[in-house]
């Protein structure tokens, strides 16, 4: 399905790939944040949102056919690193619930804000779904 690339001679990550390669149809997600479906965030903390922005991830590609494992790639936006850094075992706890151990290339930038004021975090991702399953 995918193939994890990892240089010779490198550490390996934790807790995501350094290089995924794939084939199958690409699915570009939209940055998803922490409200639900009817646009109400639910959860007011920033581990609540992130799970509730992964579960619209999600939604998403099991929408186009595919699932968590489908994704090659994850770029997070947040608004609080130290609130990040503070909570990283409930970050992986609700990570794993989310998206099992599927680990894509990962990337997290810190911002100033997000364009909805009550979102903490913001997760756009890539997925390649296998052609014979994809909904394109």
């Amino acid at each position: 399905m995918h193939k994890i690339i990892q240089p010779d001679g490198w550490k390996p990550p934790k807790g995501y790939a350094n290089g995924v390669l794939a084939d199958g149809v690409p699915l570009y997600i939209g940055g998803q944040i922490g409200w639900n479906a009817d646009q109400v965030f639910v959860a007011k903390d920033f581990v609540g949102q992130m799970e509730q922005a992964l579960r619209n991830i999600v939604d998403v590609l099991e929408a186009a056919g595919g699932g968590p494992e489908h994704l090659t790639r994850l770029t997070w936006y947040v608004v609080d690193k130290k609130e990040y850094l503070a909570k990283q075992r409930e970050v992986g706890e609700a990570y794993r619930r989310v998206l099992g151990k599927n680990f894509p290339a990962m990337t997290m930038v810190v911002v100033s804000a997000l364009v909805e004021d009550e979102a903490l975090i913001e997760i756009e991702a890539t997925a390649s779904i296998p052609a014979d399953r994809s909904a394109a």
